[in-house]
């Protein structure tokens, strides 16, 4: 499956942002050798040559945008809005889990119960869509906003994730 993520980083200028939006990326499909991959593989919006992946599946999306531009904020706003309804969807089916099976059917995974605990604490993947410059996902608001009132020069970088 694919999705698009988003890299927060602090940079000076484009290329330097999407160059650490680069690095960003590799930590998460593991091309780091001090990252476990978290995605199969990225494509970011500045590849021409994919027919699969980045502009061929989303359409054109900047490359990197400062996050206080129009476009950065728009970035900024799918990212978090993505986060956001994943917790909310996956927290819903861990109170339905709760009210409706027994222990032992939340134990053998029924309805997924226990995959939906598990994204609910996820700290990286396919539940989470904004990513600080050490490729460390942003799991609720009041890190986002410390990471905004924190930075002078923040970049949003986009990338299309298989996972």
């Amino acid at each position: 499956m694919h999705m698009v993520i988003y890299a927060l980083v602090e940079e000076s200028t484009h290329d330097d942002a999407l160059a650490t939006g680069n690095s960003v990326f590799d930590r998460l499909v593991g091309a780091d050798p001090h990252a476990s991959a978290v995605f199969d593989y990225y494509v970011t919006f500045d590849e021409e040559d994919t027919s699969v992946a980045g502009k061929a599946r989303w359409g054109e999306l900047p490359t990197a945008a400062p996050v206080d531009s129009d476009d950065g904020q728009d970035l900024l706003e799918r990212g978090w809005e993505a986060t956001k309804e994943e917790f909310e969807r996956n927290l819903d089916r861990v109170k339905e889990a709760i009210e409706e099976l027994s222990d032992e059917e939340i134990m053998r995974d029924e309805d997924l119960a226990r995959h939906a605990f598990h994204q609910v604490g996820a700290y990286d993947g396919p539940t989470i869509f904004l990513y600080t410059e050490h490729g460390t996902g942003i799991r609720h608001r009041g890190q986002l906003d410390r990471l905004l009132e924190e930075s002078e020069e923040l970049w949003i970088v986009p990338a299309d994730v298989h996972f």
